[in-house]
């Protein structure tokens, strides 16, 4: 003899196998406390993420712009030209006259001489650097690798908020080009 099933017990039970709106309301409701917990916390990771990563942009090209320095006579990169490499160079000489941007980009990025003529092959005579083998870095806040290029020596006063760096030849300061303060209240141009 078979059992039967009775129609309205299998109804019953596949409803009751289901969550009620009250239970999706509760479980929605409780994720977005979550969401709205940790979305602040991402937020607040990207801004130190930043901070982290102008730091050690600035720390980089200072250490290059040092060192630099330190192997041409106690000239910082865009003093001297970058052109003029003549015969010595093997490989494509360098390009940017004295007090340029051209000048420092080249010093820094391809190998140099004593003198800051650059060329794009190492030698013997080419021999010092590069010192940033990617070129300057992209500045992560604004997200610009735009230089204000300054020659006199005197202290580089920032403007309100330009995107990029600002850097002077003659002394050689490089800053964020901005005078806005960081989340931590502290200008970006005194990192």
């Amino acid at each position: 003899m078979s059992k039967t099933q009775n129609p309205s017990k299998t109804f019953k039970r596949a409803i009751q196998a289901g969550f009620t709106l009250i239970e999706l309301l509760i479980v929605v409701i409780i994720l977005a406390i979550l969401a709205a917990i940790a979305i602040p916390q991402f937020t607040a990771s990207t801004v130190d993420a930043q901070q982290a990563a102008l730091d050690a942009n600035l720390t980089a090209v200072r250490n290059s712009l040092e060192q630099y320095r330190a192997q041409h006579g106690g000239t910082y990169p865009g003093n001297a030209a970058a052109t003029g490499a003549g015969a010595a160079c093997t490989g494509t000489a360098g390009t940017g006259g004295a007090g340029t941007l051209l000048a420092m980009t080249a010093q820094l990025t391809q190998p140099s001489n004593a003198t800051g003529q650059t060329c794009s092959i190492a030698n013997a005579t080419f021999r010092f650097g590069p010192y940033l083998r990617q070129g300057v870095p992209t500045e992560p806040v604004s997200n610009s690798a735009a230089v204000a290029f300054s020659a006199t020596g005197a202290p580089i006063a920032p403007t309100a908020d330009t995107p990029g760096w600002a850097y002077d030849a003659m002394s050689g300061q490089f800053i964020k080009n901005s005078n806005l303060a960081d989340p931590n209240a502290r200008n970006y141009n005194l990192h």
